[in-house]
C-alpha cells in the first residue's frame, strides 16, 4: 500500500494514491450509466469521490465503513475538491489491522483515559452523599459502559463528533455546571454533577461504529434521552437514593435539550435543570464554532468567517481580538484554571 496522504493536504490537480475510509457510498444514475458517489475520509477531513461508468460496473457493492485503496485525479467541482477514481480496491481485514488507526479516526486532543480519571476525581471531591457516590461509581466502573465511554463520540456530526468526544463533552459540561453552582449558591451541587456527567450517557447505545458512526435501530426509535434514563434505572434503584432525588435526576436528563422542539422530553422546571441545559448548549455551540473556524494565530490579520452553518442558521465569525498588554501563555492559563479548581475544592472541605 502507498504512503497515506492526508485529505487536508490534498489540492486540485493532485494525482492521488492512498487509503481512506468510505463514509458514504451511493450508487446513482447518469446519462452515461450508473456511477458511485463516495465520501472518503481520514482523521484530517473528508472529500467527495466519483467512480464513473463503465468503471463503476466493476464494483457491485460498496458500503460505508469499508477501507479502500484509491487512485485518481483531484479537481475542483463547485469550489469543492472531488476525486475522479481511476482504480479502487477494498482492503482485507489483515490489511486494515496493520494500519495506524490514528490516521483515519479523529480523536479528542486529550487521552480518553485521562479525562475519565478527571471525572472520577471530580466525583470523589464533590459527591459527599454516599448514595450519589455509589451510583456514579457503579455506572463508571460498569464492564460494558466503561470501554464504550472511552471511545464514544458525543454526536454523529454536530459537535464533539470524534472518538473520546463524549467524555470531553461530559467533563466540560460538568465543569461549567460547577462554576455556575459556585456563582449561584444554594443549588444542589451533587445532583447537578451526576446529571451533567451522565446527561448524554444514552449516546453509547444511540450510535455505533468507530470508522463510521451510525445510529442504531434503538437510537432511531427511542433516542439517547430515553435510552439514558432506561439505562440508568437499575443503578439508581440500587444506590439507595431518596425517591425525590431520583425523580429530580431523571428530570434533569429528560429536560437537558431545553425545549421539546429540540428533543427535550420535558422543559426545565428547576434551577438545576436550567443550568444543565444552558451548560450543555453553550458547550455544544462553542464546539461547533471550533470545528468551522481556524484556531487563533491563523488569519489574525482580520475577521474570519465560516461558511453558512445550517444547524446554527448563520455563518460564524472569529473577530479581531483585543491586544493583550502582557502575553498570557497556555501554561499560565492552565495554572490559573488549576488554581480556581483548588479554591473550589477547598471551599467544599
Amino acid at each position: 500500500m502507498s504512503e497515506h496522504q492526508k485529505i487536508s493536504a490534498v489540492t486540485a490537480g493532485d494525482e492521488l494514491s492512498s487509503v481512506y475510509v468510505v463514509s458514504l457510498a451511493s450508487l446513482q444514475q447518469s446519462r452515461n450509466g450508473p456511477y458511485w458517489r463516495l465520501e472518503l475520509k481520514d482523521a484530517s477531513g473528508s472529500m467527495e469521490a466519483k467512480i464513473w461508468s463503465p468503471l463503476s460496473l466493476s464494483y457491485p457493492a460498496l458500503a460505508a465503513g469499508q477501507m479502500v485503496q484509491v487512485e485518481g485525479h483531484v479537481s475542483l467541482y463547485r469550489e469543492q475538491l472531488q476525486l475522479t477514481v481511476e482504480a479502487l480496491r477494498v482492503l482485507e481485514e489483515d490489511e486494515v489491522a496493520a494500519l495506524s488507526m490514528e490516521d483515519y479516526v479523529l480523536s479528542s486532543a486529550r487521552p480518553a483515559a485521562d479525562m475519565l480519571e478527571d471525572i472520577e476525581r471530580l466525583c470523589d471531591t464533590v459527591l459527599t452523599h454516599k448514595p450519589w457516590k455509589k451510583f456514579m461509581r457503579s455506572v463508571l466502573s460498569d464492564k460494558r459502559i466503561r470501554p464504550l465511554l472511552l471511545r464514544a463520540p458525543a454526536a454523529k456530526s454536530v459537535h464533539h463528533a470524534y472518538a473520546g468526544g463524549l467524555l470531553e463533552h461530559m467533563l466540560s459540561v460538568a465543569e461549567l455546571c460547577m462554576l455556575m453552582v459556585d456563582h449561584y449558591p444554594g443549588l444542589d451541587r451533587q445532583i447537578l454533577l451526576a446529571a451533567a456527567l451522565l446527561h448524554d450517557i444514552g449516546k453509547i447505545d444511540e450510535m455505533e461504529g468507530l470508522l463510521v458512526t451510525e445510529y442504531t435501530d434503538e437510537g432511531r426509535l427511542l433516542g439517547h434521552i430515553v435510552q439514558g434514563i432506561v439505562m440508568l434505572e437499575p443503578y439508581l434503584r440500587k444506590a439507595g437514593l431518596a425517591p425525590e432525588l431520583v425523580m429530580h435526576f431523571k428530570h434533569l436528563i429528560a429536560s437537558h435539550h431545553g425545549e421539546m422542539e429540540f428533543g427535550a422530553a420535558r422543559e426545565p422546571v428547576t434551577p438545576e435543570a436550567f443550568i444543565l441545559h444552558y451548560a450543555d448548549n453553550i458547550d455544544a455551540k462553542l464546539a461547533q464554532c471550533r470545528g468551522v473556524l481556524p484556531p487563533p494565530g491563523e488569519g489574525d490579520e482580520g475577521m474570519v468567517w465560516s461558511p453558512y452553518q445550517a444547524l446554527l442558521g448563520r455563518s460564524v465569525c472569529r473577530p479581531v481580538r483585543t491586544p493583550e498588554t502582557q502575553a498570557e501563555t497556555k501554561a499560565a492559563r492552565q495554572e490559573k484554571k488549576e488554581s480556581r479548581q483548588e479554591e473550589r475544592q477547598c471551599s467544599l472541605l
